[in-house]
């Protein structure tokens, strides 16, 4: 089972993420656009990256918005979805 710490850590790198892609999970959910459990289900994804570390050390690189994720994210098909306006 995941424990808590595990969860939150990759609760905030997918936030991280989409944050640096210039994506607001919570709006979009608000507007109806991405639904919550689909947002648990890139947080439980992102639990079973081995990249998490080399994923932070990306994130803490970056400046600005950036125009997609790398391609060690397990959730850049989702990002890339949301970037192109669709609703998932």
């Amino acid at each position: 089972m995941i424990n808590q710490t595990t969860l939150r850590r990759h609760a905030d790198l997918v936030d991280r993420m989409a944050t640096t892609l210039g994506l607001d999970l919570e709006e979009l959910a608000m507007a109806g656009r991405l639904r919550f459990d689909t947002i648990s289900d890139a947080v439980f994804s992102c639990t079973g990256c081995a990249s998490a570390r080399d994923c932070d050390h990306w994130l803490s690189m970056q400046q600005g918005t950036v125009a997609e994720a790398p391609g060690i994210c397990r959730n850049a098909e989702l990002f890339r979805m949301l970037k192109d306006g669709k609703s998932v």
